[in-house]
């Protein structure tokens, strides 16, 4: 059997028992009846993930996969693809916005490469960089497949095998992206997906006017005319309008989902890859937290494809797994309720009512 389906295989819903003993535990905390909201939801959502009331959280990454994309040459985005190269100087240099907010959030930063169209190789640090390199990035989704359906399915398995690499380092898992045009294949992917109008769910990505975001909009909906996806096939959705970070995206996701490990999503391009995840395993998203809600109009779509609600809502649009981590403080917190509030029983208290 291939990677990808011994991992599907192995990836189940979560676990009712636990729920429903985390429930009945956060019931009888020493406050107000689920006085603390949706911290108390996800502390269940927690607990079903891990099969435990001690939800380990200490240990936590976040994954952020890189690749060059061909529809760049479109001229849909505000920078040029070299752009992405130079991104990942910072990252392994600590110096872009992840790395600061990683540092806040007690998280390492994984720097994978997919397929940059450009030499890495003088790079300070590249030890830092996990290469997983499927090509000088996607073709232009144009002039015809972003990518053939081998390449899809080996940037889905690149992404689960980077999930089997760090998964005995780490508790909680977060997926970030950096790539420019990948915005532009996000919306590709969710419109294939709903069959969502792409004028509906296409935003400015990296910050473009509007007689630019129209120029985009019509890109993509004529890559979507050009390659025809079929909306019934993650894989074929993948290889046509995506991208080789996105597919890994998908893999990494699925490969937490199967170790039973939380994963935060973070913007509208890697919750893009939250999407292919889905449609190959729906029971996926038993193990997805939004992180936030970016600015993306699309972004809303997608929460809802997936039946998500964001923790966040901070107007971001920066990507790199930045709203990720920055749930990880609430999702410490959340795991805390369960092992560390005592309940009436315990602090003595006699005739409370939860």
């Amino acid at each position: 059997m291939e990677l990808l389906e011994v991992t599907m295989a192995k990836i189940l819903p979560q676990d009712a028992s636990y729920r429903k003993k985390a429930r009945e535990r956060l019931r009888q905390l020493v406050m107000p009846r689920w006085a603390l909201g949706r911290l108390m939801d996800l502390a269940v959502e927690l607990a079903g993930m891990t099969r435990s009331l001690r939800p380990p959280t200490t240990r936590r990454t976040v994954a952020v996969f890189a690749a060059d994309h061909g529809i760049t040459e479109a001229g849909v985005s505000q920078y040029p693809k070299e752009v992405t190269r130079e991104m990942i100087r910072m990252f392994v240099s600590g110096k872009a916005g992840i790395n600061a907010l990683a540092r806040a959030a007690g998280a390492q930063v994984v720097v994978v490469n997919m397929g940059i169209a450009g030499d890495l190789s003088s790079l300070a640090q590249q030890e830092k960089i996990l290469s997983k390199d499927l090509g000088p990035g996607t073709n232009n989704m144009l002039d015809g497949p972003a990518m053939t359906r081998e390449q899809a399915m080996g940037a889905v398995e690149a992404g689960i095998e980077v999930a089997s690499e760090l998964g005995a380092s780490s508790d909680i898992f977060a997926v970030g992206e950096m790539g420019i045009g990948n915005t532009t294949a996000a919306s590709a992917i969710i419109a294939a997906a709903t069959g969502a109008p792409v004028a509906s769910i296409t935003g400015c990505g990296s910050g473009i006017d509007k007689e630019r975001l129209v120029h985009k909009i019509r890109a993509i909906e004529r890559a979507l005319e050009v390659n025809r996806p079929d909306p019934d096939d993650a894989l074929d959705i993948l290889s046509k309008v995506g991208g080789f970070e996105i597919g890994a995206i998908a893999g990494f996701i699925l490969a937490s989902a199967a170790a039973k490990k939380p994963v935060i999503l973070d913007g509208f391009p890697a919750t893009a890859g939250a999407i292919i995840a889905h449609a190959l395993a729906p029971a996926s998203a038993q193990y997805m937290i939004a992180g936030h809600r970016s600015v993306e109009c699309g972004h809303r779509l997608m929460h809802r494809q997936l039946k998500k609600r964001p923790l966040l809502d901070l107007r971001m649009r920066l990507g790199e797994g930045t709203g990720a981590v920055l749930a990880m403080p609430l999702i410490e917190a959340a795991a805390l309720l369960l092992s560390q509030v005592a309940t009436f029983e315990e602090a003595g208290i006699s005739g409370a009512t939860a």
